[in-house]
C-alpha cells in the first residue's frame, strides 16, 4: 500500500499493484501536507483484531491519527503551535531515548510552516 494526502483535504491508502483506492480518511479542515506510517499498533473490538495506525499533517494545523482498518472517525488529534497561519509540513516518527536508564520512546517530530520544529511523546 501506499499513503497520500491532498489538496482536497483527504488522506487516502492506495493498493500499489491494481492502483486502486482502497480506503479514504476525511477530518482536515484544509489541505493535506504530510502523511505517515507510525509504528503504533492498536487494538480495534469493533474490528476485531489489531491494525496499524497512519497520521496526517494538514494546513488546519492539526495531526490526525487514523486506524487503517476503519475510517469511520480519527482516533487521536494533535493541535499544532497556536501560532497564525502554523499549518502541519512534515511529519516523522523517531526512537528517542530520554536518559541511559529508560528504553527507547517514539517520539512524532513535526515541522510547521513558520520554520519550528515540535517533537510530541
Amino acid at each position: 500500500t501506499i499513503l497520500s494526502g491532498s489538496w482536497d483535504k483527504s488522506v487516502r491508502l492506495w493498493d500499489i499493484r491494481s492502483g486502486q483506492e482502497i480506503q479514504e480518511f476525511i477530518g482536515h479542515m484544509s489541505s493535506v501536507n504530510a502523511v505517515e506510517y507510525s509504528s503504533f499498533i492498536v487494538d480495534n473490538k469493533e474490528l476485531g483484531g489489531s491494525s496499524n495506525v497512519i497520521c496526517s499533517g494538514a494546513e488546519d494545523n492539526i495531526i490526525r491519527f487514523w486506524d487503517v482498518r476503519s475510517n469511520k472517525k480519527e482516533l487521536y488529534i494533535i493541535k499544532g503551535e497556536e501560532k497564525e497561519h502554523a499549518g502541519i509540513m512534515c511529519l516523522k516518527f523517531l526512537k528517542l531515548k530520554r536518559n541511559s536508564k529508560s528504553n527507547n520512546i517514539i517520539n512524532l517530530c513535526y515541522g510547521s510552516n513558520k520554520g519550528s520544529i515540535s517533537i510530541w511523546g
